[in-house]
């Protein structure tokens, strides 16, 4: 299949007289932004559906999605009606008022996990912090542990943001090393151990906190009954099961959580990226009512949080889930991931792993680091992102065509066989 990626694309429109050049700009920004990112040296300017285009009219296939922000495309036509009707109407009254959208997101996300109550953040770590904090409070004010000493089990290689309270528990070097001093009171075990983790916890555990698939790390899926594993093992010890599910969730892997593969609902889950559509930062802490009803005024709060932009973007993204249709076309196209991703195997593929729409490609070291292929890949006309190494993440939205999937796959065959 042949797909198109030059200038005569959806919009037809030709670079601005006067505008800057991809090199022009990325050399603005060189001297004006922190350099806590490496970006690929593209620069986009417009996009729709699965298709990015770049400040020359250049498209690419977006394999990313935004680390899964994206879920739904680039300005979905649901998601973008819900966002302009809403501007229209109200975008925030901080939580020192109540707003007329935030009680229907709140209940649409409770019915979507099977939880009870919501708290409603921005970010992704902003969920993962509040979390944390939820954990800490249910654990003196329910299960009993002395003041300051409650501890939280963590696995090794994970990945919950950049705060400096959750690097202090990452195993990740450039993410932690120069942040210190961390704050006490996490355990680090392996991922995918239950022995390790069974040994962790004891009667000062407030929580498991575990991503059901490791994103960053390279999409490490756990064997099967890691999960259920991890509820029975949180339920004797009287501990939380905390699931971060701000990139495994919402749709991503064939489920509309990544824990509904194994049947097993936690105690917590920390939503975000595609929560937000796209369109604006929305996160939450989604969990049973004795959990979050530990909270009470003046505890915890953000400003933004919850405000009618994001729960009227946020309740129109849980109303196309509802329809179970983007779960189906992760499963349905992952199964074409999984395939194309196997006949590459020995072909410069050395490994992957994958579930859904949703992949960690391990590219065989001699062949080029993971940086290198995601260059080339953009010079064909696809954009992905590399990890650790020679890992390449792969994350098309869930709207992608099996075509569309195919020919990027084609072009992944292409790269590697060059």
């Amino acid at each position: 299949m042949t797909l198109s990626t030059d200038r005569t694309d959806r919009t037809g429109r030709a670079p601005a007289a006067g505008a800057r050049s991809s090199a022009e700009l990325i050399a603005a920004e060189s001297g004006v932004l922190a350099h806590n990112y490496h970006p690929l040296p593209v620069v986009i300017a417009g996009a729709e559906g699965v298709w990015m285009e770049d400040v020359e009219g250049r498209r690419y296939l977006d394999m990313l999605a935004g680390y899964s922000a994206l879920n739904f495309g680039h300005r979905h036509p649901a998601l973008v009606e819900a966002a302009h009707r809403q501007l229209d109407e109200l975008t925030l009254t901080s939580r020192a008022f109540h707003n007329d959208r935030l009680a229907a997101f709140a209940e649409g996300l409770a019915e979507l996990t099977g939880l009870d109550m919501t708290l409603p953040m921005n970010t992704g770590v902003e969920a993962v912090e509040s979390g944390i904090k939820v954990a800490r409070k249910w654990a003196y004010d329910v299960k009993g542990v002395a003041p300051d000493r409650a501890t939280i089990v963590v696995a090794a290689d994970n990945f919950h943001g950049r705060t400096t309270t959750v690097v202090g528990f990452s195993t990740d070097p450039v993410a932690r090393n120069g942040f210190g001093p961390y704050a006490p009171g996490f355990r680090v075990v392996p991922f995918n151990d239950l022995a390790a983790m069974e040994a962790a916890v004891d009667e000062t555990t407030a929580a498991v906190l575990i991503e059901p698939i490791q994103g960053e790390a390279g999409v490490l899926i756990p064997d099967d009954g890691y999960l259920t594993g991890v509820r029975e093992l949180t339920r004797r010890a009287g501990a939380l099961f905390i699931a971060d599910e701000i990139q495994s969730g919402l749709g991503r892997t064939g489920t509309t959580l990544a824990v509904d593969h194994e049947s097993v609902l936690p105690d917590v889950l920390l939503l975000g990226k595609a929560l937000g559509g796209g369109i604006v930062p929305v996160s939450a802490v989604v969990a049973r009512r004795e959990v979050l009803s530990v909270l009470h005024p003046g505890q915890h709060g953000s400003t933004f949080g919850g405000n009618p932009l994001a729960a009227a973007v946020g309740g129109a993204v849980i109303g196309l889930l509802r329809t179970g249709e983007y779960q189906r076309r992760a499963a349905e196209l992952g199964e074409v991931l999984r395939d194309g991703l196997t006949a590459l195997t020995g072909q410069g593929v050395v490994g992957f792993r994958s579930r859904g729409l949703w992949a960690g490609v391990d590219v065989d070291p001699s062949i080029g680091t993971g940086r290198e292929i995601s260059e080339r890949l953009m010079r064909e006309g696809v954009l992905v992102k590399d990890t650790h190494g020679s890992t390449l993440r792969l994350a098309p939205p869930l709207t992608i065509t099996r075509g569309e999937l195919e020919w990027a796959l084609s072009r992944l065959a292409a790269v590697l066989a060059s």
